[in-house]
């Protein structure tokens, strides 16, 4: 995952007021001088719209007009808001508040709940899928996992469009939203979670706002304090606001006009939690008055890149569409997008992860690349593909970076030699802060060369790896900077959550993706069904789902790579088709222009890649005979829950072959063999190069790397005696 920017670690701070508006383009700097009034900003991908508000906020308080206490930004995640709050304290404007919406008003919640209620705050739950699932329980209807997630999201939608249980079934309908269960059943379900919440004295996330909402509704002089306290309002991705959300920043404002809102309809994709970008499309109708700003200069992504952007959303329909931004590329031209056609899904993971490593053999940092898809669950395939390729990754969403263990360790330990001072005998020899650092962090296991592959020793050596660098970012910006500035920096990182980069691949969603962006880009699994995903019906659902496309796109700065396969399984029947999104757009599928005119270069691949060794029909459970469709499956040629026939006392050899390997070449174990490519040989005892190398994981280069000894090994033989070399 990489920052949203290439700029510097640690800029100086401007001297002067007029100093914030330096380097900003002609459309930035009318929104910095834009501070009186309603103010919308319409914001295209890749445009620089945080850069733009944040300078905004800083030119208003270093120019004295705007007091840092007075102002409120918000956002939509912890991530965002830190970011903003550190880009405002780089600028000099350190006091203004920045937080998300649920935080913002849990503050107040916290502060005023003694004074309009009495008491204390009802505690916060954390986990309210635990009391949906009892409160089903208690209405006597069943649910299974992902009918329990589908209910609760359910709820958690309700309540940010403030809808009772009561009228829920009405609400759905209307919504012409698909409820995962009978609305009825639901409405039932949300009654008895509110009652049993009430029983215990909990509260949830939605219930922040809403009583933030009731409150400030029925005191009025609860309200006229915070609008005292808070004169200048900044909403970042203003398209996502619930009505719930909408209704508190009314609220906050009270009768005033001093907003700032910022957003792109065409980046509207969290409608399924009560988004809608409706008060940014009726902005103008609410504030006749107000600056409109729009930023289509594009400083992320290359021509060919935003041009692909642009042709996507010229086929979209709907009011979003009506106001869709044409972005202006203002990079140098790269290579153009990438179409590659599979014949499976295993056929596509193990394109892209070659794909990947030849892009990191180029120079491409592994943290610069990324693997989006529509569904979670599509990443097993592709975390199996990178393992089996030796490429490190890491899943989007997975703990944050001053979470980790290994980082609150090291915080630890670079406090005390901090404390220590001179005293510490590890800082004999270090002559610079970075010595330092990585003198300290060398006894938490960072080294100068990195462990190869991937897996918890690679993370955790990342981990540190990301603290070095940044000491000496920080060095450079500040020369005479101590080891106690350096830990004052990093803790305030951590309350900003404003993480250094952490090299490996990411694996993410494309909702999880949004705010983010990488070098390269692959987009997979783009077939009818998938995108749009099946569920969605409506021509807005649709439209929605190319919207998600959207904002995979214009995530590449300048490598992008879009695939699809034919079949789920090797072998089976071919009958998938490319997104309808892609129509126009890939070569091949009729054309929105021709090249002349600005229309899509390139060519259709066929992915190909090694020659597959397992047999190309469809792959069948050797013990009941059912078609395997799972990745895991597959490799070991069974259900599953199928019965085992596997030799343990082989399998315990093999590993413990597998971890002697491990140790010499310096990778985690997983790279030499994954555990279900072990259980596949353990079962089926190959006694051939052709037997091996017909399972599932064991290709070319392992064949050729470590075959011998494993058929030694399941000849009952003594395994080698070290690692083969590359």
């Amino acid at each position: 995952m990489t920052a949203a920017t290439h700029s510097t670690l640690f800029p100086q701070v401007p001297e002067t007021a007029d100093a914030v508006l330096d380097g900003l383009d002609p459309e930035q700097r009318e929104v910095a001088l834009a501070l009186n009034g309603p103010v919308c900003v319409l914001a295209g991908a890749g445009t620089g719209k945080t850069r733009a508000i944040t300078h905004r906020i800083a030119y208003g308080v270093r120019a004295g007009i705007l007091q840092p206490s007075s102002v409120l930004a918000v956002t939509f995640t912890n991530r965002a808001a830190g970011e903003m709050r550190g880009r405002l304290r780089q600028l000099g404007a350190g006091g203004v508040q920045a937080r998300t919406f649920h935080s913002a008003a849990l503050r107040q919640l916290q502060f005023f709940w003694p004074k309009a209620v009495g008491g204390e705050l009802p505690r916060l739950l954390e986990r309210k899928i635990q009391v949906v699932a009892e409160a089903a329980a208690r209405c006597r209807i069943r649910l299974d996992r992902n009918e329990l997630r589908d209910v609760t999201s359910e709820i958690e939608w309700a309540k940010v469009t403030q809808t009772v249980p009561a009228d829920y079934p009405a609400a759905v309908a209307k919504s012409v939203r698909e409820a995962p269960r009978d609305p009825a059943e639901i409405g039932q379900i949300y009654a008895m979670y509110e009652q049993l919440k009430r029983d215990r004295s909990v509260i949830d996330f939605e219930d922040v706002l809403l009583l933030t909402v009731g409150i400030l509704q029925d005191r009025h002089d609860i309200a006229d304090q915070i609008r005292r306290q808070y004169q200048h309002f900044v909403v970042d991705e203003y398209q996502d606001v619930s009505p719930l959300q909408q209704r508190l920043l009314d609220l906050w404002l009270g009768d005033r006009d001093n907003l700032c809102v910022v957003g792109d309809a065409s980046q509207t994709i969290y409608s399924f939690t009560g988004a809608t970008p409706d008060h940014l499309l009726n902005f103008r109708t609410r504030h006749p008055g107000a600056t409109v700003v729009k930023l289509v200069r594009d400083y992320r992504s290359t021509p060919q890149v935003v041009h692909l952007a642009n042709g996507l959303l010229s086929q979209a329909r709907g009011r979003a569409a009506e106001h869709r931004l044409e972005l202006i590329s203002q990079r140098d031209p790269g290579p153009e997008p990438v179409y590659t056609e599979y014949a499976d899904e295993p056929a596509e993971a193990e394109g892209t992860a070659r794909r990947i490593r030849d892009l990191i053999a180029a120079g491409v940092p592994a943290g610069e690349i990324a693997v989006l898809y529509r569904i979670n669950a599509q990443s097993e395939v592709y975390e199996q593909a990178l393992a089996d390729a030796g490429v490190p990754y890491q899943l989007r969403g997975a703990e944050r970076f001053f979470e980790r263990q290994e980082v609150r360790e090291a915080g630890i330990a670079l406090r005390g030699a901090a404390r220590a001072g001179g005293n510490d005998s590890l800082l004999d020899d270090a002559e610079d802060l970075p010595a330092q650092v990585r003198a300290v962090l060398s006894t938490k296991g960072w080294t100068s060369q990195a462990p190869a592959g991937s897996g918890a020793v690679r993370d955790r050596w990342e981990s540190l790896a990301a603290l070095v660098r940044l000491a000496e970012d920080f060095t450079r910006a500040k020369p005479g900077a101590t080891l106690s500035d350096l830990v004052a920096e990093l803790d305030e990182r951590a309350a900003a959550q404003h993480a250094p980069t952490v090299q490996g691949v990411t694996l993410a969603s494309l909702h999880a993706a949004k705010g983010l962006e990488w070098d390269a880009v692959f987009l997979v699994g783009l077939t009818e069904g998938m995108m749009p995903i099946t569920y969605a019906k409506t021509d807005e659902q649709v439209e929605e789902e190319r919207r998600l496309l959207y904002v995979g796109v214009t995530r590449a700065r300048v490598h992008l790579t879009l695939s699809w396969a034919l079949s789920r399984s090797p072998g089976g029947r071919a009958g998938r088709r490319p997104s309808r999104f892609l129509k126009g757009l890939r070569p091949g599928s009729g054309s929105l222009g021709s090249a002349g005119s600005g229309g899509f270069a390139g060519s259709v691949e066929r992915g190909s890649g090694p020659v597959r060794r397992k047999p190309r029909g469809p792959v069948l459970c050797r013990v009941c005979g059912a078609t395997l469709t799972e990745a895991g499956a597959m490799k070991l040629m069974r259900c599953e829950d199928c019965p085992s026939d596997m030799d343990e006392a082989l399998y315990e050899r093999l590993r413990d072959w597998r971890s002697e390997q491990a140790r010499e070449l310096g990778q985690p174990a997983y790279c030499v063999f994954t555990d279900k490519t072990l259980m596949a040989i353990a079962e089926r005892v190959p006694a051939t190069d052709g037997e091996l190398s017909s399972i599932a994981g064991v290709g070319a280069r392992k064949l050729d790397r470590f075959g011998a000894e494993v058929l030694a090994i399941c000849a009952g033989e003594e395994g080698g005696t070290g690692a083969s070399e590359v």
